[in-house]
């Protein structure tokens, strides 16, 4: 894998999705899509983005679609990589934010924001991980889950590196300076 060939400088798009009903999201850490990220080509494996995820510190990484009902992870953040096809993905419960996804794009979602595919082509595949190879928990969005995964949201810290660019990269410049052009 060369990564030269392989990253480019993708085009950042971010939201702040704030509270909404039983869904806590993150009103701190702004949704992250590095649109175009991967130019992935025909021979290409999902390994190449669990590798270039790993090599910047997330792991306990998966391969497969998105749930088709909202969920979301109190005690980690996660990673996505798009490996093959387009999906509609909501971000932040029932009234939040619809985004279109495509092979190559790079989803960075904050603990505590919910996500939901929509609709997806046939192929839409995608590669998962966490910082530090965190476990992960699933909530729904039920009442009964807070204030406990508001408690275990506000405890997660962020991550010590972008999963694409490693030390660089626009995770330092949303999540640690809150410079973000799209917010």
């Amino acid at each position: 894998m060369d990564k030269e060939k392989l990253i480019q400088e993708a085009y950042l798009v971010a939201h702040k999705i704030e509270e909404n009903g039983h869904f806590p999201n993150n009103p701190n850490l702004p949704l992250m899509i590095y649109k175009g990220t991967f130019r992935l080509h025909p021979d290409d494996t999902e390994e190449v983005i669990k590798k270039v995820f790993a090599q910047n510190g997330y792991t306990n990484s998966w391969v497969d679609g998105i749930f088709d009902y909202h969920h979301y992870h109190s005690n980690t953040h996660e990673v996505m990589g798009v490996f093959c096809g387009k999906a509609d993905v909501q971000f932040g419960g029932e009234h939040g934010v619809c985004i279109e996804l495509d092979k190559g794009d790079v989803i960075i979602i904050p603990a505590g924001v919910a996500h939901k595919k929509l609709n997806s082509t046939d192929d839409f595949t995608v590669v998962g991980a966490y910082p530090n190879g965190s476990d992960y928990d699933i909530k729904y969005g039920k009442a009964e889950e807070r204030p406990e995964a508001d408690e275990t949201i506000a405890k997660v810290k962020n991550p010590d590196s972008d999963p694409v660019y490693g030390s660089k990269g626009h995770l330092f410049e949303c999540w640690y300076g809150q410079n973000c052009e799209n917010v």
